[in-house]
């Protein structure tokens, strides 16, 4: 794949993040639901290990919470991005 079609990717993924993660639903996912219906949501609620970055899929400071959710997607996908190219160059450096 060439440099390119990763970057026409990325603005694709980048887009998605900003354009559609303010649409995503507020509702429990499946697991969170069941676990709720089930009456055992509370046994997994323990303070976490490590603080969340990006607590909630919304950035902290933005009281919007649309800009705040879109900007909090942008972040992700870029950091993502970031580990998964790092890793994949680590890996072709490696194979040399």
């Amino acid at each position: 794949m060439g440099e390119k079609e990763i970057l026409m990717g990325l603005a694709v993924a980048v887009l998605i993040a900003l354009l559609v993660s303010p649409f995503a639903s507020p509702w429990p996912d499946g697991l969170e639901r069941v676990a709720k219906d089930q009456g055992f949501l509370e046994k997994g609620e323990e303070p976490p290990v490590f603080a969340a970055p990006v607590p909630d899929y919304s950035f902290p400071g933005i009281c919007n919470k649309e800009w705040a959710t879109s900007i909090a997607g942008f972040i992700g996908t870029m950091a993502m991005f970031g580990i998964g190219y790092g890793v994949a160059v680590l890996i072709k450096r490696r194979k040399r």
